[in-house]
């Protein structure tokens, strides 16, 4: 038979004989990564697609469409509609919680900057894109009524919140922090959906500004 060589041009090997075992299991060998590459096509199609038709508009075959992909392979990866709102939260939260580490882990040891680290990552592009920001308004809305989304908010909800405990710690006793980063959560998510809401791009500085000052204020009232 006839196959083309690793130097682009055309040989010919014998049926049985170890080329010709090598070519075809490279034509029968899986696409490695091919699924990891849908899902992330999928997801970002998600995104957009929440983003100009909201959730409503969000079908299987919305986002098969924007993808350029066969509703089936949608409904493969993801089951349904909820199944595919998880998967895309799971991806905003997965950046949310690397930017946080990465943020944290750059910031100086002392409380304020590692503080100041948690609202920046909150406040970063990624996160008040309008694709992202229209699909987190989405997903609390559904995680009212869907048990797997609102596990989701839980987790998320715990983590931010030991964060931010953990390092207000660091200057005050333990049950203070607690209360300390409960507020400081609250003004974040406060924050957050006042930005969202208002129908202009998110204003970070402002954001910032304010979060901060809190922690400044907090902070000060320890020293």
């Amino acid at each position: 038979m006839a196959v083309r060589n690793h130097s682009g041009r055309i040989v010919f090997v014998f049926r049985g004989s170890p080329e010709a075992n090598a070519s075809n299991s490279a034509r029968t060998m899986p696409k490695l990564g091919m699924r990891e590459i849908r899902r992330a096509q999928l997801i970002d199609a998600t995104l957009l697609t929440i983003d100009q038709t909201g959730l409503a508009g969000a079908t299987l075959a919305s986002v098969a469409q924007r993808a350029s992909i066969s509703t089936g392979i949608v409904s493969h990866y993801f089951g349904d509609k909820d199944g595919l709102l998880e998967a895309t939260m799971r991806h905003v939260l997965r950046d949310l919680w690397q930017a946080t580490s990465r943020r944290r882990r750059a910031a100086k040891a002392d409380p304020r900057s590692k503080l100041r680290a948690v609202v920046a990552a909150n406040f970063d592009a990624e996160q008040t894109s309008g694709p992202v920001m229209k699909t987190w308004l989405a997903f609390w809305s559904e995680s009212m009524h869907k048990p797997q989304l609102r596990r989701l908010q839980y987790v998320n909800t715990r983590r931010l919140n030991s964060n931010l405990c953990a390092d207000f710690s660091k200057a005050m006793p333990r049950a203070v922090a607690r209360r300390a980063a409960s507020g400081l959560a609250a003004l974040i998510d406060g924050l957050w959906l006042r930005g969202a809401l208002s129908g202009e791009p998110f204003d970070t500085k402002a954001a910032l500004r304010v979060a901060n000052d809190y922690i400044d204020l907090v902070l000060a009232s320890r020293e």
